[in-house]
């Protein structure tokens, strides 16, 4: 399923239920182009700006508009810290959300908190857990943790999660709080490197500065939602910054204990999918459970002439991504029935 469907194999039709975008890594920055922290991939930043207003202008041409959008983290990039920027060039980049037509939801990443703590982010125009649902006579399905996570129904039987992937981690805390040592005892116990964002000689090579965790709280959540939809079968959907199955991932860009998280999923019959950025290049892999994993290729490494983003359309047995640029079209079928592989 890595090869791109022949043309046509993925298309809009009338037949589906609803339909929902993604679009990962924008990075924006008022800077020249660059390269990535190895000096092998050139990154555009200024140009994000252009095709995230091309992918808006895409959306909101659609004869059937997607229900929602979902900006799956990294909005603008660290070097706004750095310059002093950060909130001008977050203010740049949501006036042109602005213009889409339908809701967009934000996922938060480890550029998000190079440029602002979580209590900024939490009072920002980032946190759109606003928009989230809540399910009656089902106290247990709310989030009552200190982690920006939440759920949402876009269509009857289908429900949508975002998850916090770093609600473990030392960047956006308060370096003198209880929960900055617990992560960073936690970092240094897997990485010995004097540089933390270091995977040199790693057996894990995940535990890197740049990534984070689920707390075991948010696991303890997200396992009741999952509880809920099992029993009212549900489709669902879950959004992360973080990927966290190494087939479809650079295993230097997996969340800290994305086992936890698999161990989670893997335990219930109602995920089809599980959307993530942070790769930049992509990645794609149904795991043995038929829970199809993919990671959206970054805006910010997506050269002027190209795209990134996607359109995926809901079918009754399938969802259909519909690649604009360098995001692959892909066909995520619904799993007939549950096998049960060793936990990798």
């Amino acid at each position: 399923m890595d090869d791109k469907p022949s043309p046509g194999a993925v298309s809009e039709s009338s037949e589906h239920l609803f339909s929902f975008g993604v679009i990962a890594d924008i990075q924006y920055a008022n800077l020249e182009d660059g390269y990535n922290y190895q000096g092998t991939r050139r990154r555009y930043y200024r140009h994000s700006l252009l095709h995230l207003q091309g992918a808006i202008e895409h959306w909101n041409r659609e004869s059937s508009p997607p229900c929602c959008v979902l900006q799956l983290g990294d909005i603008i990039d660290g070097y706004n810290a750095q310059y002093k920027a950060s909130e001008k060039s977050l203010e740049l980049v949501m006036n042109v959300f602005k213009r889409l037509k339908v809701p967009v939801h934000h996922t938060w990443g480890n550029h998000e908190f190079y440029n602002f703590s979580r209590d900024y982010l939490t009072n920002s125009k980032l946190n759109t857990k606003f928009l989230e649902d809540q399910i009656e006579h089902h106290p247990e399905t709310v989030p009552t943790g200190s982690f920006y996570a939440y759920h949402f129904v876009p269509f009857p039987k289908f429900r949508f999660i975002l998850l916090d992937s770093y609600d473990l981690s030392v960047l956006g805390v308060d370096q003198s709080s209880p929960k900055y040592q617990q992560c960073l005892k936690m970092l240094k116990e897997h990485n010995p490197n004097m540089e933390l964002n270091s995977p040199q000689g790693l057996s894990e090579p995940q535990f890197v500065q740049f990534n984070g965790g689920f707390s075991q709280e948010q696991l303890n959540w997200l396992n009741e939602v999952l509880t809920f939809s099992d029993t009212n079968q549900e489709k669902v959907v879950i959004v992360s910054h973080l990927p966290i199955y190494p087939e479809a991932s650079d295993s230097v860009c997996l969340a800290w204990n994305y086992r936890d998280a698999l161990a989670v999923i893997w335990s219930h019959e109602c995920v089809v999918c599980f959307f993530a950025g942070h790769t930049h290049d992509g990645g794609y892999s149904e795991d043995p459970f038929g829970v199809h994993h993919i990671n959206v290729e970054g805006v910010i490494e997506t050269a002027p002439d190209s795209q990134a983003f996607g359109t995926i359309y809901v079918y009754p047995d399938k969802m259909m991504l519909k690649g604009s640029g360098r995001v692959t079209d892909r066909i995520m079928n619904y799993r007939k029935e549950k096998p049960f592989p060793l936990l990798v």
